[in-house]
């Protein structure tokens, strides 16, 4: 269910315009899916109540990081 609730990171892309482009890469990007913001779900993987969640967060922009560059 977390990984799952991982998925609403996603709701940045709302920001954007055009919503979705299939051309662009989402790092660096959107605002919950900067460089910055992977810095505090590093912090996050160091406190019991959130590090569950700071990992499905960091997977799931391993994952768009996939996506961009290979």
């Amino acid at each position: 269910m977390i990984f799952l609730a991982s998925m609403l990171i996603d709701l940045d892309h709302l920001l954007a315009n055009p919503i979705f482009d299939s051309n662009r890469c989402s790092i660096n990007f959107h605002p919950l899916h900067t460089y910055y913001a992977a810095g505090i779900y590093v912090i996050g993987l160091f406190f019991r109540k959130t590090h569950i969640l700071a990992f499905a967060l960091l997977f799931h922009l391993l994952t768009d990081f996939i996506d961009c560059y290979l």
